[in-house]
């Protein structure tokens, strides 16, 4: 239940700290956030804030897609989600407000989600973290396969979700818990302790974490 940004991906740099520390961070993009609808109970059953990011040319946007963002009056973009928020907030905003980067603050917990690299075709090893078989004795051409997946004559037959071989990566994933480390209000950017899934351009979507330990004496 709280507003989060769309985001484009980077790369990956370093900073260092007044101390002389280098931190690894990820820069995030999160520049032209706009409200293209506040979804309220009476009209939808239930109160969100939809969130549009990126720029899309006219041509590649569908008559419903452009009707919709026509009637807010903001450009359709390359990313369209909403967030659930209290009623409070969703006051607070009106269809083609911009959302900025002063959402976030350095220091805050937050969880990033996005698309995972693509890994291609890959065996149980990479894929699953198995343990290679035996290199010597008696082991001929075995080294690194699955071994046995079915069971005899009862049941006959191969359970559903058994991990084998496989396309590996490009699945939507979140990486939780992850600090934000400084912010450039100038340029709209995040710049994120640590690594976020996803490519260099991939579209992200940052939103304050839900699993925040609490401080101790609190």
């Amino acid at each position: 239940m709280s507003l989060g940004l769309l985001g484009r991906k980077v790369g990956m740099m370093r900073i260092f700290t007044d101390d002389g520390d280098s931190i690894p961070v990820t820069v995030v993009d999160v520049s032209n956030n706009r409200v293209a609808q506040i979804k309220t109970p009476e009209t939808d059953g239930y109160t969100a804030v939809q969130v549009a990011y990126g720029q899309r040319r006219a041509s590649r946007v569908t008559k419903a897609v452009a009707g919709h963002h026509a009637k807010a009056g903001v450009e359709a973009g390359t990313l369209l989600k909403e967030f659930r928020v209290d009623a409070a907030k969703a006051a607070e905003l009106k269809a083609g407000d911009v959302v900025a980067v002063s959402l976030f603050e350095v220091g805050q917990k937050i969880d990033v989600q996005g698309v995972s690299i693509g890994k291609g075709y890959a065996g149980t090893i990479k894929r699953h973290n198995f343990a290679s078989g035996r290199q010597t004795h008696g082991n001929s051409r075995s080294h690194n396969v699955p071994g046995s997946i079915g069971m005899a004559q009862d049941p006959g037959r191969v359970f559903p979700g058994k991990r084998m071989t496989g396309h590996m990566g490009d699945v939507t994933t979140t990486v939780q818990n992850l600090e934000i480390a400084r912010i450039d209000a100038d340029r709209q950017l995040l710049l994120v302790k640590g690594a976020i899934p996803g490519a260099k351009n991939g579209q992200v979507v940052v939103s304050p974490a839900v699993k925040v330990k609490a401080k101790k004496g609190a």
